[in-house]
């Protein structure tokens, strides 16, 4: 993770467990960087606006303005439990960090008593993961929201490996795979590349044009593809 990534990062754990402080010890174990580190890196927030504070004493720490921070949540138990089953599903997926990080923020403005009954539920689902299923690459989850280009190297199923340049268009889950839907320059067409099997991905730097993107395009032979509404 670079410095710009932690920075950011920071003030999402922050933001997490507000108004509760954060210890630079703890913080430091979090990111694998020195308690040195993270103490330069939130003077840096500091410096630059971001309304974080430090309390003394034992239990004490680095805590952000609660009036940066989510409001308590009104979910009833069964929307909680919704939401955390709904993200733990990712917890194997190219968008598992960004996920465990949502997770984290529902939980910390959930009323306890509330968060008490729904961890008691959610001790009692469990879900069946693949083995076979691979991870995918530092950059995927991102690869649609930066509509850059990407070099890939890519390993199709016979093991053969192959460089490219794509355009990103979207994402296709089928059970524990994920496919990045992207306009590959070498064929000129609308390709899927099955993200454990994308050995490399690199931005190059240069944004892409924009390019319409439908399911026919996939002609997929089993299952119907379902989008995903962010709208209710």
């Amino acid at each position: 993770m670079n410095r710009t990534d932690r920075l950011y990062a920071i003030v999402e754990e922050l933001r997490a467990v507000a108004p509760r402080p954060r210890s630079a010890r703890r913080l430091a174990e979090r990111f694998e960087v020195s308690a040195r580190t993270i103490e330069r890196d939130l003077a840096a927030l500091q410096q630059s606006g971001v309304p974080i504070w430090a309390e003394t004493g034992r239990t004490g720490g680095y805590c952000l303005d609660p009036s940066h921070t989510l409001p308590p949540l009104g979910f009833t138990v069964e929307e909680t439990l919704a939401v955390a089953i709904a993200l733990g599903t990712l917890a194997t997926s190219p968008f598992r960090e960004p996920a465990a990080s949502a997770l984290r923020k529902v939980l910390a403005v959930t009323d306890e008593r509330r968060l008490e009954v729904t961890s008691e539920l959610a001790a009692r689902v469990h879900l069946l993961d693949d083995d076979s299923a691979g991870t995918a690459p530092d950059g995927f989850a991102g690869a649609l929201r930066t509509r850059g280009v990407l070099r890939l190297r890519y390993r199709d199923r016979n093991g053969t490996e192959t460089s490219r340049e794509v355009e990103p268009l979207g994402f296709v889950g089928r059970g524990q795979h994920w496919y990045l839907v992207a306009w590959c320059r070498a064929r000129d067409a609308v390709r899927v590349f099955r993200s454990d099997r994308i050995v490399a991905l690199e931005p190059t730097g240069e944004q892409s044009p924009h390019r319409s993107f439908r399911a026919e395009d996939l002609d997929i032979p089993y299952g119907d593809l379902r989008p995903v509404s962010a709208a209710g």
